[in-house]
């Protein structure tokens, strides 16, 4: 809710900032005394007579936006008392001075009250819990911006998105939002828009990204370019103190903590900012994990949680770690059933309004069809005579077409029932072993842990949370890979097409995957160009695809090393990344049946069998393609993965 209140404010902002006569309303020196007036009183006693006196002197002066102001100031005040109990205001009173405010907004040529009539609706339906008809709102906001091709109603509309989907924890739908209102931003000429700062959106963008990820610290540094006002470089320094903590740099996160602290603004950032650098302190300091939960459970955001989490782990202290992702997780639970819930009493409300709507509509059409019941009967016997008897003829000559049919359906459809029953004992066998090998280590080294102090050396019991954690990412890893196939399966799998760059996804995947390599094996990356090389692609599956081609190769490869390497073949338009190892190989019979779901070569190496599936899978969703490199005869295997540099314009987005 907060968020919301920010947002709101900013765009108070936008809407009241024109140039004007003596005051930064833009209206009449007589009518704007009146106006601050209203401001102060919205929700209170003495706001009516106040707002008529500004609607009578703008008539008077014959001021048109500080009319529009007068209904901007009526729709604010019947939102405020619409969430107050007993104020007598209702929904409809609510909607009522949102269309009017539209309808004088356009009379009077103000747009941008246009769109701030949606904002202010969507606010009050937002903290009435109807979430649903919020979005229906922004979604309708941002259409008609479309229709009139208006940058500044898109522009709105998107940011209230943002807030939204951000409140809901979408990461996914806020990055689209987001990428969408940096577009708006940098291509627009709207004066409106121009003066306001792009800065949130980064880093809004920024938080739609795991902790520490270059995604995260790359969507930080075009935040801090893009500062604007004295807000925007608070908020720069406030990311810039966790990332220096993330880094273990002591001496630059202080400073930025510093900075941040010394600004009584600090609070518009998040009223959990100081809290949350007193938990930074507190893991630098090496405080007891007891202290550190003690701090924590007085943060109320999740990105503050995750942040804290991720400097623990940065400094070593895995058992705290863990510790707070288990609370982030039970907390993150309690939001997100608290907004499905009520998510789920709005659309339970919708559903008994349009039901009862129906039964009237019912009702109407019952008494219609009493009065001409006879007519109608008539016509109806007639026609079922001549309609069944033609019927029956057209019958007997499709039945034995039918039954043909039938029967190859049937037949079709036992052999698909004996492949799927097949498939299906396939996949339970497996993954009975392969999610049963990290539990029985998770299991085993948390008991070894439980065991009185004095029973194993610290390194020892350092070792053990160390494995702890390793077996937890795999088995995390083996239930990402059974969702990312049931997402392909479902349709739901999405491809977003921007800029990329070819090293850079190259070695964002090699930090990735290079923690899963074996004792003594090395992983590199090489090209034949320095400089940077940009393309249209989707990054991330970009990248989850050559994470996954290293992963698969630091499973079977126990010695040597693994090598990436990408090129540019520009004659015939792709991208090539090439993943070469030094282990067993693969069988050139085998080189197609590898990418089969649920295959593996050797069942005493962990994996699911679905890794270089959903690899095949993702690149014909992009348009690209993956396989092995079967005239590779140097010893180990080769992969390939080819990217158009211009994608195909029947790619699913």
């Amino acid at each position: 809710m907060k968020r919301f209140l920010s947002v709101l404010a900013a765009l108070v902002a936008v809407c009241f900032t024109s140039a004007s006569q003596n005051n930064p309303y833009g209206i009449d020196d007589t009518c704007y005394p009146l106006y601050t007036r209203t401001e102060v009183l919205v929700g209170k006693p003495g706001f009516q007579a106040v707002n008529d006196s500004l609607l009578t002197q703008a008539i008077l002066v014959g001021d048109t936006k500080a009319q529009t102001l007068y209904y901007v100031m009526r729709l604010k005040n019947l939102s405020n008392l619409g969430r107050q109990e007993g104020s007598g205001i209702t929904e409809e009173d609510v909607k009522k001075g949102y269309e009017e405010l539209k309808t004088m907004a356009e009379k009077f040529g103000h747009v941008q009250y246009f769109y701030y009539a949606y904002n202010l609706y969507m606010t009050y339906c937002y903290n009435c819990h109807q979430i649903e008809k919020a979005t229906t709102l922004a979604r309708e906001m941002q259409s008609i911006a479309l229709e009139r091709g208006d940058d500044y109603g898109r522009w709105m509309s998107l940011k209230f998105l943002v807030s939204l989907y951000m409140d809901m924890y979408d990461y996914q739908a806020v990055r689209r939002f987001c990428r969408e209102v940096i577009k708006i931003y940098n291509n627009t000429e709207d004066p409106l828009i121009k003066r306001q700062s792009v800065c949130r959106s980064w880093f809004d963008l920024a938080d739609s990204y795991p902790v520490n990820s270059d995604s995260m610290r790359l969507c930080v540094a075009n935040g801090a370019k893009a500062a604007l006002v004295q807000m925007d470089t608070l908020r720069t320094n406030y990311y810039l103190a966790v990332l220096a903590a993330l880094d273990r740099d002591t001496r630059s996160y202080k400073k930025y903590r510093d900075y941040c602290m010394s600004d009584p603004k600090i609070l518009f950032i998040g009223k959990s900012v100081p809290t949350t650098f007193d938990a930074m302190d507190a893991v630098i300091a090496g405080e007891s994990i007891d202290t550190l939960m003690a701090i924590t459970s007085r943060i109320e955001t999740f990105r503050g949680m995750k942040f804290i989490a991720n400097v623990t782990e940065a400094y070593g202290y895995e058992q705290s770690a863990f510790e707070l992702e288990k609370k982030i997780v039970q907390w993150l639970e309690s939001k997100l059933t608290d907004v499905n819930h009520q998510r789920l009493v709005e659309l339970n409300a919708n559903m008994g309004v349009a039901r009862l709507n129906k039964d009237l509509e019912e009702t109407v059409r019952h008494e219609h069809t009493a009065r001409n019941i006879i007519t109608i009967l008539s016509v109806v016997i007639m026609a079922v005579i001549l309609g069944f008897a033609f019927f029956e003829m057209a019958t007997m000559r499709k039945r034995r077409d039918k039954d043909k049919k039938m029967i190859a359906d049937l037949t079709e459809a036992n052999e698909k029932v004996k492949l799927a029953d097949a498939a299906k004992t396939r996949f339970v066998q497996n993954m009975s072993h392969e999610v049963r090998t990290p539990l029985n280590a998770i299991v085993g080294f948390s008991q070894l842990l439980s065991l009185p102090d004095g029973s194993f050396p610290e390194e020892e019991k350092e070792e053990f949370a160390n494995h702890i954690v390793n077996n937890t990412k795999m088995l995390t890893m083996l239930l990402d890979d059974i969702l990312n196939a049931s997402a392909m399966d479902s349709g739901k799998y999405n491809i977003t097409l921007e800029d990329g760059e070819m090293h850079f996804i190259a070695r964002s995947a090699i930090s990735s995957a290079e923690h899963r390599l074996q004792p003594g094996v090395t992983m590199t990356y090489e090209s034949d160009r320095e400089e940077p090389f940009n393309f249209i692609t989707d990054p991330r599956r970009s990248q989850q695809i050559l994470i996954n081609l290293l992963t698969n190769s630091c499973k079977h490869t126990s010695k040597g090393s693994i090598v990436l390497r990408g090129t540019v073949d520009e004659e015939r338009g792709r991208v090539v990344y090439t993943v070469t190892d030094t282990g067993p190989g693969v069988p050139p019979d085998k080189a197609e049946a590898i990418f089969d779901r649920f295959t593996k070569l050797n069942d005493y190496v962990q994996g699911t069998g679905l890794g270089l599936s959903i690899c095949r899978d993702i690149a014909e969703h992009m348009g690209a393609s993956v396989y092995l490199d079967t005239t590779y005869t140097d010893g180990g295997a080769r992969f390939v993965f080819e990217i158009p540099i211009v994608p195909p314009e029947n790619i699913d987005k």
